[in-house]
C-alpha cells in the first residue's frame, strides 16, 4: 500500500508540474544553429553589394531647404557608383493590387499611389500592360536610344505608375526634346517637368543620380500590404502609440532633430543632416524612441505589439523587393534610400541574405 500511494502521489506531482509549465511556459533561449549571416558568397565572381541612404522625408524640411542644396550629396553617392538605385515608393503592379480590395487599402491607395488614368489613356495601356511593355522594351535597349524612345518609354513608366523611372528617362533627354510627342502629351510633359523638382528624395536624389549615372530606371521597393483600415478603438490605439513615444530618446531625438534644420541654411547643411541621420549609433536610438517603446506599450489590447508587428512586416517586405532586384543581375551595386527609420531593419535583414554585401554609407559621405 505504501508503495502504491508513493507512486500514486508521484503521478500526481508530475501531472500538476506539467500543468504549471503548461500554464506558465518558462523563457527559452533557444537559438537556431543555422545563420545565414555567416554563409556569404559565392567565392567567385562580383558579390552584391547594396548601400543603404537613410534620408528625411524632404517634404518634410523647413522653407530654408532649396533643391539645389542636394547636388554635394548626388555627388558623393555619384562616386560609389551604384548600377541600381531602389526608392522607397509602391510599386505600380502592387498599387495596382491593392486598388481591388478597396475595403482594405483605399486610404493606402489614395496616400501612396499616383493617379495613372491620364498616362493610360495616352498610351492605351493598363498598370499591368504597361510594366509589361517597359520591360520588353528594356530587355532589348540601344545603346543610344533616340528623343523619341526616351519619350515613349517615360510614357509607359507613367501608365506603369512608375513616376521616378519616367522623370530618369525624361532628365536623361537633353532640355531641348524635353516635350510632348510620342506617347507623351502636354499634359504627361508638363507633370514631369513638376516632379524634376518636388520636394521628395526619388525626384530630387534618386532620379537625377540614376539619369546622371547613365541608369535606365529606379526600383520601386516600398511595401504597404501589411496596411489595414486600423483597429477599432482607433482613438484608444492612436493613444497608446504616443503614449509609448513620450519617452527621453523620442524627446532627445527630437532636439537633434531641431538642432539639424536650424543648421540647414549652412553651406553644408543637408550634407551635416545626412551624415547625423546615418551615424552607427541612429538604428538604435530609432528602436528606442518608437519600436522598443511601442513592444513594451501596456494596453491590455497590445497595440504597441501590433504596431510592432506590422512594421517588421512591412521591412520584410521591402528588403525582399531589394533580394528580388538583386537576383535579376547578379554582381548589382544597389543603392537603397529609404526613410531613416528604416535603415537599420533594412541592413539587419539584407545581412541575412547570402549574396549580400553591405557597404557603409559613413566612408561615402565624408
Amino acid at each position: 500500500m505504501a508503495g502504491l500511494r508513493r507512486s500514486t502521489l508521484v503521478a500526481l506531482g508530475l501531472a500538476l508540474f506539467a500543468g504549471a509549465a503548461l500554464a506558465d511556459p518558462p523563457r527559452q533561449d533557444y537559438r537556431p544553429s543555422f545563420q545565414p549571416d555567416r554563409l556569404k558568397g559565392p567565392a567567385a565572381g562580383k558579390p552584391n553589394e547594396v548601400l543603404v541612404l537613410g534620408t528625411m522625408h524632404l517634404s518634410d524640411l523647413p522653407d530654408s531647404f532649396r533643391p539645389d542644396m542636394t547636388a554635394p550629396l548626388v555627388e558623393r553617392l555619384a562616386s560609389w557608383r551604384p548600377t541600381a538605385v531602389a526608392t522607397e515608393d509602391m510599386s505600380g503592379l502592387q498599387c495596382d493590387s491593392l486598388r481591388r480590395y478597396p475595403s482594405r487599402y483605399a486610404e493606402t491607395v489614395k496616400d501612396y499611389c499616383p493617379d495613372t488614368v491620364a498616362a493610360g489613356k495616352a498610351t492605351g495601356l493598363d498598370v499591368p500592360a504597361a510594366n509589361a511593355e517597359a520591360e520588353r522594351l528594356l530587355a532589348d535597349w540601344p545603346a543610344a536610344p533616340s528623343a523619341a524612345q526616351r519619350r515613349h518609354l517615360a510614357a509607359l513608366f507613367l501608365a506603369a505608375g512608375e513616376r521616378g523611372s519616367a522623370l530618369v528617362q525624361w532628365l536623361r533627354l537633353p532640355e531641348g526634346e524635353r516635350r510632348a510627342g510620342d506617347g507623351l502629351n502636354a499634359e504627361l510633359a508638363a507633370l514631369l517637368d513638376k516632379l524634376k523638382d518636388r520636394r521628395n528624395e526619388s525626384y530630387l536624389i534618386a532620379a537625377p543620380l540614376a539619369a546622371r549615372l547613365g541608369l535606365e530606371r529606379l526600383w520601386s521597393v516600398d511595401d504597404h500590404s501589411a496596411d489595414s483600415p486600423g483597429p477599432v478603438d482607433e482613438k484608444a490605439y492612436e493613444a497608446a502609440i504616443r503614449r509609448a513615444w513620450d519617452n527621453p530618446a523620442a524627446h532627445a531625438r527630437r532636439a537633434e532633430d531641431d538642432r539639424l534644420e536650424a543648421g540647414l541654411f549652412r553651406p553644408d547643411g543637408l550634407m551635416a543632416m545626412y551624415r547625423a541621420y546615418n551615424a552607427p549609433g541612429v538604428p538604435m536610438q530609432v528602436y528606442l524612441s518608437d519600436f522598443g517603446a511601442a513592444l513594451e506599450e501596456p494596453s491590455p489590447q497590445a497595440f504597441g505589439r501590433s504596431y510592432v508587428g506590422y512594421w517588421e512586416t512591412r521591412n520584410l517586405r521591402m528588403a525582399a523587393n531589394i533580394r528580388d532586384v538583386l537576383g535579376r543581375r547578379p554582381g548589382t551595386r544597389l543603392l537603397a534610400i529609404v526613410g531613416s527609420s528604416h535603415k537599420g531593419y533594412y541592413e539587419a535583414y539584407l545581412n541575412q541574405m547570402h549574396d549580400v554585401t553591405l557597404v557603409d554609407v559613413n566612408a561615402v559621405l565624408q
